[in-house]
């Protein structure tokens, strides 16, 4: 421990002596340190904004206000076109749940990333079971932070960094403020999202609420699905120094699963639906109180107290999709999500020879508890998620506490008005549980049950450990940086999936922690309102990669599945380049009526293979879920109040598991063709209103992004063909700004 003494001590001593007797704390200088403003689709952070430092490491910024785009259906394909290397899943309709995975790392809803809202997490359990059920509906976000794998220090333990999703705030110029947008489109589908927002009592308490209603039929059959989702948010000035916020999210949809397909069903007709009878629910309640305050001139802290209490349910028949559905009772897989946590983040800056050094420290605790059961519903056809036996299922049974502790803390050296260096670390206690049962039941090749073993069990996982990383940027120019970073990651095993009764799907029950790092170097430039650009190279390291392997039962049945396991070491590298014009010279926003024309492209080039391997024929094999070449690009335009963008996306062909096999007969594993899908948009605003016309998929290219092993599947998942929206967007006309309340510069 003793080589981390000089650190500390570099941390503890400016905080000490910048301390001057007389300081005045009536001087609110804002702390927030950001190059300007790009009016384009995509910029990148400097220094610190919102207790976040993104100073010497690889970000991304979506400023939704510049993208003209489907964000009525939640299409990340178009809104995260402009972030390079992002490997994105279209199994889901609407954009119920986000699959995004980068460099190499599986997009299963999100997982590879810690996502949140606002800070806060939002996802199931970010350790112990880190996938998000709930995606924000992008009409209602303001702008999406991506940080790549050097945010493990602040935010934790995944290769992939966080991905934040920023929400819009209430009018601060006028009490009440309502917006409006109502879209229709193919299948059936209508989608409805109204807010009002707004500043009263004299501007010390600011609003936002919103409802969004999204409803259709789908593609495919079997497919119709509803969904509602709710949210509030209320921050009061308390005093010039103090502010309190606090955030309610509600989101409950049903969604009826139409199955996966094998290979032959889909070069048939990606259409057909061969499972009527499987649904999926997902309910989803979100509670935040944040905390802000000025302790001095160069002091801030940031209190975030978050909790979730939500539930998904998983009905259907989870065998084989090359098995007919002859009905019968129905698999249940119930899942309920408790958990409580607080992030406290002290930000200090102060001046040496004239250049501004910030230090952030933060400590974070979290527990949380997922129950888990599986077994036996009906045998009918619509949404009943019940039991048949509730108090003794016959599948499994268990309950995963989870509890984490966390220490923080980063800081930037500025050396002169070019260079800067940030070095950190983050010590982290894991302590993953498991209480229950599993049953053991056998049955005969008539389909009777001739032995029913319950099995019971108890887990004990706890560890701590220390991540350290250091990143540095070089002003080249004003609008020119290099930065370079290296920071260790570690991924949890998640305790929820091992017992889990599938027959296209099982977990070795030795399975092991992932630990790594990753590392960037890379050119970046803005000027604003005319171009941006970003290239970097990557490095990701994985020992232990948890990854998934084809393996076959015993005789006589010989039926294929995948194992999740430890499949062995991996190293991903690659490039990714991303640019864009404005070749008019003009702006894109929508409040200047100068024309403009952006030329926006990103390509990412993927190496991504295993090492070390206790199989030796995995050795040299593809890494999963890691397309090897990612192109995006396309041109967006705006004259007056019209606006409209074109874009074209490439995925090259990749594999779903780490034998690299070309496909199966339950087509839960094999090959993913490589595809392309061109999406265009339009909006006219006159006033008050705007009219949106949107096409998605316009050339009706027929592909498919996953197989999944269970839901949505299991099988090939095909993604939407070509689809048509109209929306009308209506909202109240802003006044002048006007002054922003000094307290307001730490979270705006």
């Amino acid at each position: 421990m003793k080589f981390l003494e000089p650190f500390f001590w570099a941390c503890l001593i400016p905080l000490a002596a910048s301390a001057q007797p007389g300081d005045s704390v009536r001087v609110l200088a804002p702390v927030t340190v950001q190059a300007p403003q790009v009016q384009t689709g995509v910029s990148a952070q400097r220094g610190v904004r919102d207790f976040t430092i993104f100073e010497g490491r690889k970000n991304e910024v979506v400023n939704l206000s510049n993208l003209t785009a489907n964000t009525a259906t939640n299409n990340a394909r178009q809104v995260l076109g402009r972030v390079t290397g992002l490997n994105i899943w279209e199994s889901d309709r609407a954009g119920l749940q986000l699959g995004v995975g980068g460099r190499g790392l599986s997009p299963n809803r999100t997982a590879s990333f810690n996502t949140r809202q606002n800070g806060y997490d939002i996802s199931a359990d970010a350790l112990g079971y880190p996938e998000s059920y709930y995606t924000p509906p992008l009409d209602a976000v303001e702008r999406i932070e991506v940080v790549r794998g050097a945010a493990s220090l602040q935010y934790g333990t995944q290769f992939g960094g966080t991905m934040n999703f920023v929400l819009k705030k209430g009018s601060a110029e006028r009490p009440f403020r309502f917006t409006t947008k109502q879209t229709y489109g193919s299948w059936n589908f209508f989608g409805s999202f109204n807010s009002v927002g707004g500043s009263v009592a004299d501007g010390k308490l600011r609003y936002y609420a919103f409802y969004q209603r999204r409803q259709g039929d789908g593609w495919r059959p079997n497919s119709r699905f509803r969904a509602d989702n709710g949210y509030l948010a209320l921050r009061w000035r308390l005093s010039e120094n103090w502010s309190l916020g606090a955030e309610a999210t509600l989101l409950e949809y049903v969604a009826q699963q139409p199955g996966g397909l094998t290979d032959a069903q889909f070069a048939q007709d990606p259409r057909q639906s061969v499972r009527a009878r499987n649904w999926f629910r997902v309910r989803w309640h979100l509670f935040a109180l944040t905390l802000d305050a000025r302790l001095g001139e160069r002091t801030a802290l940031n209190l975030r107290t978050f909790g979730l209490a939500a539930r998904r349910d998983a009905l259907g028949n989870l065998s084989r999709i090359n098995v007919a559905d002859l009905g019968g009772q129905r698999d249940l897989i119930e899942g309920r999500f408790e958990n409580l946590g607080a992030e406290a983040r002290l930000l200090h800056r102060y001046a040496v020879r004239g250049a501004q050094w910030h230090l952030l420290v933060g400590v974070r605790a979290y527990h949380g508890t997922t129950k888990a059961r599986q077994g036996l519903a009906d045998d009918g056809s619509g949404p009943a998620f019940s039991f048949v036996s509730p108090d003794y299922v016959e599948g499994s049974d268990y309950r995963f506490p989870n509890d984490n502790l966390a220490f923080f803390a980063e800081h930037i050296f500025r050396i002169g008005e070019q260079l800067s260096i940030t070095p950190g670390m983050r010590w982290e206690f894991i302590r993953t549980r498991a209480e229950g049962y599993y049953r053991q039941r056998v049955f005969d090749f008539a389909g009777n049950l001739v032995a029913d073993t319950r099995v019971d069990e108890q887990l004990d996982r706890p560890r701590s450990f220390f991540l350290v990383g250091v990143g540095a940027g070089w002003r080249i120019r004003p609008h020119l940086e290099l930065y370079a970073n290296a920071t260790q990651n570690y991924r949890a095993i998640n305790f929820s999936d091992l017992r889990i009764a599938n027959p296209n799907f099982a977990v070795d029950p030795a399975i092991r922690d992932e630990r790594g790092f990753t590392a960037d170097l890379g050119l970046r430039g803005q000027r604003e309102g005319k171009w941006s650009f970003d290239v970097t190279a990557f490095y990701v390291r994985c020992r232990d990669r948890i990854g998934l392997l084809l393996r076959a039962d015993q005789p006589p049945l010989y039926l294929d599945y995948r194992l999740r396991t430890n499949v062995g070491d991996s190293r991903n590298l690659g490039i990714e380049c991303s640019g864009e014009i404005n070749l008019l010279g003009g702006s894109t926003t929508a409040a200047n009526k100068s024309a403009s024309l952006n030329l926006f492209a990103n390509v990412a080039y993927v190496d991504a293979r295993y090492g070390r391997s206790d199989d030796p024929s995995i050795s040299g094999k593809f890494v999963e879920q890691a397309p090897p070449l990612l192109l995006r690009g396309g041109l967006q335009g705006a004259w007056k109040g019209l606006r409209g963008s074109v874009q074209w996306s490439y995925t090259a062909k990749h594999y779903t598991d780490a034998s690299n096999a070309e496909r199966s007969s339950s087509a839960v594993n094999g090959a993913i063709p490589a595809y392309s899908v061109g999406d265009v948009s339009l909006s006219y605003t006159f006033r008050t209103f705007t009219l949106e016309l949107s096409c998605n998929n316009v050339l009706d290219a027929h592909y498919f992004t996953r197989r999944a092993d269970a839901y949505p599947g299991p099988g090939i998942i095909p993604a939407d063909g070509r689809a048509f929206y109209v929306g009308l967007l209506y909202q109240m006309a802003e006044k002048k700004p006007v002054r922003v309340l000094p307290v307001q510069s730490f979270r705006n």
